[in-house]
């Protein structure tokens, strides 16, 4: 009876501690639910301030007149006259409003004409409006907009939104009755989507520029929700203090600087044209949310919140009144240099500091972590020592321990992420890329769980048959302090390369560094009891609700760009990376709870399960890439040209010709969806850009359908003015070009000749001998007119067939009648619903000289 009882003793004491996992185990799922709820909340928060400062009703009555005359490019008369109009006519009325006040507006059409890198321009349209105390100023902040928009897109959000702001901010200053103490440019530029060209108009030839010492560029890579200023600068620290104290609900991290600056987001905008061109500051906000209707048909001014707009207007115009007031804006040049770590706190507060107060808090953060780990590494050592040579080993096991620690922790990430890619690369193989791109929660329940399964089956797998001899509270302390020594180099790391996005793992290891200091008793007296779990989980709330909203953030910035981006690296691979280092981040300090429970098998059962679903699920093509759902469109992106392609020969006659409907997609499923639909369109007729005719499709790979000849009412003209022979034994040609309001232009050598100048630029020169050119012109413009030089190897003779040069011409007919035809309609009508197809009319002509 005795030993009956003896062995069911230890059953109670099981039970006990299981029923405490579970509970720890619910705690740490409500931790994590709750920290979520408070991300989505924050991001969700569109808050209307009081009315008589920014009417967004104003501001909104804008955005809808606007997009009501439709799609804007550059030289059609939509963009040209009719919105041009409409906002003098809106300007001409706030200044008859406030002519009475103690401001003064002047107004000025701009039409430059220049050449920047491979782009030239003329006479595009910027609206400039000049808003200064009636004493007159001497310095201004410069607020800049486009009103133009791309092809087939309504650009509610880029960037009639942000031009709509502009004009009731200009409203509301120009009828302050407090005058300002600076003035304030407000430019509407008309030609933003052609490479930046309105910006540069301005800011290299505009009188005004001079006067201009910083500015606030509105933009957009999205549809409505918060605006994000994602980047200041460059130096001037006061632009991102100024923010930081005006804004009124403030959206802002500098995590977003570093990546827009890294290259990883491929985009640009206004912001790099003033500060490189301007050498002027400034801060650059965008709407982020939602980006897959950005540049698409369904980017309409009912997607915007009206309090997404009230919220912009508030910022901004805060902003601005602050700067225009200041004393920094009249002499930059005393507050330039150094550069400022901002970010909010769920947009509740504002935080920024110089970047150099940020590099002696890091490494103060740094320092303290390592104090702390010598200082549990000579306590290890001192307890239950006998002499020095004891101690001495004692630190060096600790040492050896917490190193090793440190190697399983990166090895189990490593390899999580392998199997997570292993198994994004299985989905690629069935066909099934880019599930995720309407749901991204399917992703999320694909790659989180496998992720997380690996790092507890490995971490329960080590723990059950390396550390036997450790008890669990020693394990859980060694891979506390393995995560935060890791996450210490990581800070140093971030910290040395001067990346203000330092303040994140600093605060990684701040928190939960005071958390143990505090909790170490607590730990040592009862492990992971409930009290424990809850005070430690109380302590990295901050840390880890802010890791959870930029992890929010960056899905909702990346995720979007897989559908308009054709990069070499699969968006699956992408995808499943973001997922399995969002994993990663956010466990690093929960692993330590593995070593602390007795088992694992039902949490792994669970994660395999809903893997297994997922994956089963996924692989059965259930979760569809694209919507047309009105609701919630995830169009998939495609370029139509209906094109004719003419070659000729030297003596200009034409050699031969023909026609079809060009289709490039922007994603990396390629037509395998659309196949189905257009049988025409299968990889059996795509082709890639060759080096003997450039711009066969667009961008790397197309598919080309024979179609009917497209013969536009004003046809592309092109002529050779002059031949002639240099001194220096070039040849020099000169041309003259009639077209449409948008061309390309390459210029490929032939044999042995080489291209060594023209005339676009004078600071730009041809690279390896070859040449491309983007052209853009608004209305009225004169025919474009330019010159080349050709150099030949005097061991080489000119071809009598090929001659020395192919001039090659893409003319692209955006807008008006010769923008649209009868078998182009037809075509595009066969596409599915969730196809957006952004079509036009070209053609293409192959000229030798």
């Amino acid at each position: 009876m005795r030993g009956g009882r003896s062995e069911c003793a230890p059953e109670p004491r099981a039970q006990a501690a299981d029923g405490r996992e579970r509970t720890v185990l619910i705690l740490l799922l409500g931790f994590g639910f709750l920290l979520w709820i408070l991300v989505l909340i924050s991001d969700q928060q569109l808050i209307a301030s009081s009315p008589g400062h920014f009417s967004s009703v104003r501001a909104r009555k804008h955005l809808e007149r606007i997009t009501s005359i439709g799609p804007r490019t550059v030289g059609s008369p939509e963009n040209e006259i009719t919105t041009v109009n409409y906002l003098l006519d809106q300007i001409e009325q706030i200044r008859s409003e406030s002519e009475t006040g103690p401001h003064f507006i002047t107004v000025d059409i701009q039409r430059p004409s220049g050449c920047f890198f491979s782009s030239c321009y003329d006479r595009v349209t910027n609206i400039a409006v000049k808003l200064q105390p009636n004493t007159t100023a001497q310095h201004f902040m410069l607020a800049n907009c486009h009103f133009d928009s791309v092809a087939n897109s309504p650009g509610a959000s880029d960037d009639a939104v942000g031009c709509s702001v502009m004009l009731e901010i200009l409203h509301s200053l120009a009828n302050l009755s407090t005058p300002l103490k600076h003035g304030v440019i407000f430019l509407f530029n008309g030609a933003e989507e052609t490479m930046l060209q309105g910006s540069h108009g301005f800011i290299t030839q505009h009188p005004w520029a001079q006067q201009v010492r910083a500015f606030v560029n509105l933009e957009a890579a999205g549809v409505g929700g918060k605006e994000l200023v994602f980047q200041t600068g460059p130096e001037n620290p006061w632009l991102a203090q100024a923010y930081a104290r005006a804004a009124v609900h403030p959206f802002a991290t500098v995590v977003g600087q570093d990546i827009f600056q890294s290259g990883l987001i491929p985009s640009d905008t206004d912001f790099r044209i003033f500060r490189d061109f301007g050498n002027i500051p400034g801060i650059d906000i965008a709407f982020i949310e939602n980006g897959f209707i950005y540049h698409t048909k369904y980017d309409t001014p009912g997607r915007i919140h009206t309090d997404s707009i009230q919220r912009a207007g508030d910022n901004i115009l805060s902003v601005l009144k602050h700067l225009v007031m200041s004393d920094e804006l009249a002499d930059s040049s005393e507050y330039r240099h150094g550069t400022m770590v901002f970010f909010d706190m769920l947009g509740l507060m504002m935080v920024s500091y110089p970047a150099h107060v940020g590099t002696v808090i890091n490494y103060l953060v740094a320092v303290a972590a390592v104090i702390y780990l010598g200082g549990k590494c000579l306590l290890t050592s001192s307890v239950g020592c006998r002499s020095v040579r004891h101690m001495t080993c004692a630190a060096g096991r600790y040492m050896r321990d917490l190193v090793c620690a440190m190697c399983v922790l990166v090895l189990s990430w490593i390899f999580s992420l392998l199997m997570v890619l292993l198994v994004a690369w299985l989905i690629m193989l069935m066909g099934r890329s880019m599930f995720w791109y309407s749901n991204l929660y399917a992703a999320t329940y694909l790659y989180g769980p496998a992720a997380v399964g690996i790092l507890l089956l490995i971490h329960t797998l080590l723990k059950n048959r390396c550390y036997r001899s450790m008890s669990r509270v020693d394990l859980a302390e060694l891979f506390f302090d393995g995560s935060l020594l890791l996450w210490c180099f990581v800070l140093i790391f971030f910290t040395h390369r001067g990346w203000g996005s330092a303040y994140v793992p600093m605060m990684m290891v701040l928190f939960p560094l005071i958390s143990k200091l505090l909790l170490t008793k607590l730990f040592r007296a009862r492990g992971a009891s409930l009290q424990y779990s809850i005070l430690y989980l109380m302590g990295l709330a901050v840390p880890y609700v802010y890791i959870m909203f930029l992890i929010r953030v960056v899905f909702v910035v990346f995720t979007p760009i897989q559908g308009r981006s054709k990069d070499e690296i699969p968006p699956d691979i992408i995808l499943a990376s973001l997922v399995t280092l969002a994993t990663i981040i956010l466990s690093s300090y929960f692993i330590h709870f593995i070593y602390l429970s007795q088992s694992t098998k039902r949490v792994l059962a669970v994660l395999g399960s809903v893997f297994t679903l997922m994956f089963v699920l996924v692989s059965c093509g259930l979760f569809f890439p694209y919507s047309a759902d009105p609701s919630s469109p995830r169009p998939k992106r495609v370029f139509v040209q209906h094109i004719t392609r003419s070659f000729h020969t030297l003596n200009g006659s034409l050699q031969s010709s023909d026609s079809g409907f060009c289709i490039s997609n922007l994603d990396y499923t390629g037509m395998q969806h659309i196949t189905p639909h257009i049988p025409q369109i299968n990889d059996s007729i795509s082709t890639h850009c060759q080096d003997w005719l450039p711009y066969y499709g667009f961008p790397r790979k197309s598919w080309y359908v024979p179609a009917p000849e497209v013969s536009p009412k004003a046809p592309l003209e092109v002529q050779l003015l002059s031949r002639q022979q240099t001194q220096g034994g070039t040849v020099k040609m000169s041309f003259e070009v009639k077209g449409p309001s948008h061309m390309s232009l390459y210029l490929r050598p032939h044999a042995e000749a080489f291209l060594t100048g023209w005339s676009f630029s004078g600071e730009m020169v041809p690279q390896i001998g070859r040449g491309f050119i983007f052209y853009t012109h608004g209305l009225n413009a004169i025919s474009w007119t330019f010159w080349i030089e050709i150099w030949m190897l005097k061991s080489s003779e000119e071809s009598p067939d090929e001659g020395l040069i192919s001039l090659i011409i893409s003319a692209h007919y955006l807008s008006g009648s010769d923008g649209r035809s009868e078998p182009l309609e037809s075509f595009l009508k066969r596409f599915p619903a969730w196809v957006f197809s952004s079509s036009w009319i070209s053609t293409y002509h192959v000229y030798r000289y």
